[in-house]
C-alpha cells in the first residue's frame, strides 16, 4: 500500500510569501493525521478541498507557536462544519492547559469533544497504536521539549506455526521537527520510506544551528543517508534563504534522492 503526505506549511518561525508554519496530513490506509499546526493551516487546507472527515487525531512535536498557532482556529472551524467524532490531540501536557482557556472562552458549543494526550517528548514511546497504525516518539535536541514522531502502518497477520497474531509491517514515515544535528535519531528512523527532516538553515548560515538549535539541509540529508532510508522530504526553510533550491542543492550532494516539501502539494512514497 501507499502512504502520501501533504504539505500545508513548510516555513520556520517567520511566515513569508512563499511558506507558511509547519503543517501536514499524513495518510496511511483509510486514516489522516495532522502533524503539528502553526498559524493559517486551516487556511491552506480548505483551499485544496482537504477533506476532513478522516481525520482522527492530531500531532504536536513542540510547543513553539509555529507548530500550534492553528489549533484553536482549526477546532473552531471543524465545529462549525459540525464535526461529531472526537479530535484526539497528542502533545506536551502544557499544550491542554494552553489551549483549554481558549476552548471555555470561544468554543462553549462544540459539536465534537477535543481529548488531550500527554506525552513526554523526551522519551522514545509508542503513544498511539490500533489495528492498523502505531506511532512512535522521536525526542530530539531543541529549546523546548520537542520530539519527532514515527508512524508505522502494518497489517496483522497469523503465524501459521504459533498461532499468534503479529503485525507485518508496511509504510513507515519519520517526522523529525526543529532540532539540532543528532546522530541518535538515526537507529529509529534507519530504513523508513520517507523521513522529512527539518532543514533550517542552508550552509551559509551553519553558525546559527548552535544558537536556534536547528539543522542545515546538508546535516539533514546526512542523517538521511547514515540512516539508508528511501528517500528525503526537507522544509522548515528559514526565511532568511528566498531560492530554495539551495537547501536542495547542498542536500542533494550527500543524499541525491532528497525532494523539497513545496506547500500545497501531496508527495507518495
Amino acid at each position: 500500500m501507499t502512504g502520501n503526505v501533504t504539505i500545508l506549511g513548510s516555513g520556520s518561525a517567520l511566515p513569508t510569501f512563499q511558506n507558511s508554519p509547519s503543517g501536514q496530513l499524513l495518510t496511511l490506509g483509510d486514516k489522516s493525521f495532522l502533524i503539528d499546526c502553526g498559524e493559517g493551516i486551516q487556511l491552506t487546507m480548505r483551499q485544496m478541498a482537504v477533506k476532513t472527515g478522516r481525520l482522527y487525531s492530531v500531532f504536536i512535536s513542540h510547543l513553539h507557536g509555529d507548530h500550534c498557532f492553528g489549533l484553536i482556529g482549526l477546532i473552531s472551524t471543524l465545529s462549525m462544519m459540525k464535526r461529531l467524532q472526537p479530535l484526539h490531540i497528542y502533545a506536551h501536557p502544557d499544550l491542554e492547559k494552553l489551549l483549554r482557556p481558549q476552548l471555555d472562552y470561544h468554543c462553549q458549543e462544540l459539536s465534537f469533544e477535543v481529548i488531550f494526550h500527554a506525552i513526554n517528548p523526551r522519551k522514545q514511546e509508542v503513544i498511539f497504536e490500533d489495528r492498523t497504525v502505531t506511532v512512535e516518539t522521536v525526542p530530539l535536541k531543541h529549546k523546548v521539549p520537542t520530539c519527532g514522531f514515527l508512524f508505522f502502518e502494518h497489517h496483522r497477520k497469523l503465524n501459521a506455526e504459533t498461532g499468534e497474531f503479529y503485525h507485518e509491517s508496511r509504510k513507515r514515515y519519520a517526522y523529525i521537527s526543529d532540532t539540532m544535528y543528532s546522530e541518535k535519531i538515526i537507529p529509529q528512523v534507519e530504513g523508513v520510506d520517507m523521513l522529512f527532516h527539518e532543514s533550517t538553515y542552508t550552509e551559509e548560515y551553519n553558525d546559527r544551528c548552535k544558537g536556534t538549535m536547528h539543522s542545515t539541509a546538508k546535516q539533514a540529508a546526512a542523517i538521511a543517508k547514515a540512516a539508508n532510508v528511501k528517500s528525503l522530504l526537507i522544509g522548515h526553510f528559514s526565511a532568511r534563504v528566498d531560492d530554495h533550491q539551495q537547501f536542495l542543492h547542498e542536500a542533494q550532494e550527500v543524499f541525491p534522492n532528497t525532494q523539497l516539501a513545496v506547500e500545497r502539494t501531496t508527495i507518495e512514497f
